[in-house]
């Protein structure tokens, strides 16, 4: 089964040691009680109880330390990491965002060429550290080139910085936070546009550190803090100039992959709730199961949810396999991100018009979800922020290219060390893709055949009746094509890895009669902007089109895979 289910986590591991961390997280949430995660969410309880779990089992440290930091004995494996993510998200995303954040802090960190502080982050890790990224402010937000945040030279190699940072997960307890600012005076004065920045590392305990707020009500701490003259010296300093920018990017490139994954963990565990639910609850001599608008709910919401583990997983294989002459990954990562999430929304909506009010109930697990489902498309980047990334690809994926290895499920327990080496954030007009209709004919099937001809019309307007200038720099118009873009790319990856993990012929093109729906959807938002011009329209009419129905086909789905769920996981009280 593709999905999580704790109580047979029978997940395929490279090792032994990967299989017990995933076991003994599971086995720690589940002792705790569906009770107690609740109570402690309404509550917004710290999780010290957590972190000290973590720190007991090394587990932070043990996936997300480099394997020359941690004598051999850890690495950072995507793999497995994003086995981790769904648990987390499975059980709170409390619990995920701390370890997160503590991603996007040791990002820089990892990237940087100093080797005295990556040897003290190994030991905080060991002792159960956690860590935070600064790079956001309450004034400028994630715009990097507005950063408010001075580090100013007294001396040579001694500095002091102040600032405010906003918005910054473990921003109370973090070992060491990651902060990027710029430089007064400039370090490298040649340089007129990056020679003022800079990465550096402070401590959260520090005299110097104001923790000011929390400026969320939940369990999680999102902190707001000011640096006040904090003492910085070179050992301090992670990274200055063009190699301080590209650190902020990349290492965003490496956390952002993780809301998707966040987001199939809570779907997965709204979905068990719904189910069982609604296959107890008796309504007018019905089961709720029994009704047909019930049952279409429960099929979109299972094949969404199978979709966008299968995307998402395909994803981490091109993580792995990254290089400099393979950056593919640019595309597919934030499309985990901004897609998944965005599905996820999509899911938890479906199954809260199933269970209706019951998803308001303190003793559900939807009752916190429906609210953290909503969190993760807008964390990381918005939605409009990723998509604006994605656009840029469009031309090369469907008219350049490129030959490359086929690539295999990337479960081997080594360490993808080029997360940390990806070098320039420049040159994403150089990257090549695979030709994208190979795989669309790799399979015979009803959907994917009028999902191809939806395809090839979206391609001859963008041959056509490319956007005007004017259209270029209207957003809400280029996001309606990225949609439409970014739904063809997810069919490649859903069917590339329907081969690899053995998914039935029924269940895919199941899942593709959704993905026509919402072709359709967003070709009828196209024909209806103002902006539109009459060859778009033209272009738009012939890109509608309805799914083939087959009702043998949904049947078989619904008995083998969808009402099987009903009974199958309930956490423990």
């Amino acid at each position: 089964m593709l999905l999580l289910n704790p109580n047979n986590h029978t997940r395929e591991y490279p090792d032994d040691e990967s299989r017990e961390i995933m076991l003994k997280t599971i086995k720690f949430f589940e002792d705790r009680g569906k009770v107690k995660l609740l109570q402690d969410d309404f509550d917004r309880v710290w999780y010290q109880d957590f972190l000290d779990f973590v720190k007991e089992n090394k587990i932070f440290s043990t996936l997300l330390t480099p394997t020359q930091y941690g004598g051999g004995k850890t690495r950072w494996d995507t793999y497995r990491n994003c086995e981790f993510n769904e648990i987390l998200g499975f059980y709170g995303l409390q619990y995920w965002y701390t370890w997160q954040v503590s991603i996007l802090g040791l990002g820089p960190i990892w990237i940087s060429k100093n080797e005295e502080i990556k040897k003290k982050t190994a030991k905080l890790l060991e002792e159960g550290g956690i860590f935070a990224f600064g790079l956001s402010e309450q004034d400028h937000g994630a715009d990097i080139y507005s950063t408010d945040m001075i580090l100013k030279q007294i001396e040579e190699g001694k500095y002091t910085a102040r600032g405010s940072k906003y918005y910054i997960g473990n921003g109370n307890k973090a070992a060491l936070v990651s902060i990027f600012g710029k430089t007064e005076p400039s370090l490298d004065p040649k340089d007129e546009k990056y020679g003022n920045y800079v990465f550096f590392a402070v401590n959260s305990q520090h005299e110097k550190y104001e923790c000011v707020q929390n400026l969320i009500a939940t369990s999680s701490y999102v902190a707001e803090y000011t640096l006040h003259d904090y003492p910085i010296t070179d050992a301090d300093i992670l990274a200055t100039g063009r190699e301080a920018w590209d650190m902020t990017l990349n290492t965003v490139n490496i956390g952002k992959f993780n809301l998707g994954w966040a987001s199939i963990g809570i779907c997965t565990h709204c979905l068990y709730e719904a189910i069982n639910h609604a296959s107890h609850r008796n309504l007018f001599n019905h089961y709720v199961t029994d009704f047909p608008h019930i049952r279409q709910l429960f099929m979109d919401s299972y094949c969404r949810l199978v979709a966008m583990k299968l995307f998402a997983l395909r994803g981490s294989d091109y993580m792995r396999t990254a290089s400099k002459n393979d950056r593919r990954y640019l595309l597919y990562d934030p499309m985990v991100k901004m897609k998944v999430t965005t599905q996820g929304e999509e899911v938890v909506n479906l199954l809260w018009d199933i269970i209706a009010a019951k998803g308001f109930e303190k003793n559900m697990y939807f009752s916190v979800a429906g609210r953290d489902i909503r969190a993760l498309p807008k964390l990381e980047g918005t939605v409009h922020v990723n998509m604006a990334l994605i656009i840029k690809f469009m031309a090369n994926y469907f008219f350049k290219h490129a030959e490359f290895p086929e690539v295999a499920k990337q479960m081997d327990p080594q360490n993808d060390d080029f997360l940390f080496d990806q070098g320039s954030t420049k040159g994403l007009s150089k990257i090549r893709f695979h030709d994208y209709s190979k795989v669309y004919g790799s399979v015979d099937l009803s959907n994917v055949k009028i999902f191809k001809k939806q395809i090839r019309m979206f391609k001859l307007m963008l041959m056509a009746a490319r956007p005007t200038k004017e259209q270029a720099k209207d957003i809400d118009f280029l996001l309606i094509m990225g949609e439409m873009f970014t739904l063809i790319v997810y069919g490649q990856l859903i069917i590339e890895n329907a081969k690899i993990y053995a998914i039935e012929d029924d269940l895919l093109d199941q899942i593709f009669d959704f993905i026509v729906r919402d072709f359709s959807k967003f070709s009828l938002q196209l024909y209806s902007k103002p902006q539109a011009t009459g060859l778009q329209r033209w272009f738009s009419k012939r890109m509608l089109k309805k799914p083939k129905v087959n009702k043998p086909r949904f049947e078989k789905i619904w008995k083998d895979h969808v009402f099987k769920l009903k009974d199958l996981y309930e956490m423990k009280p």
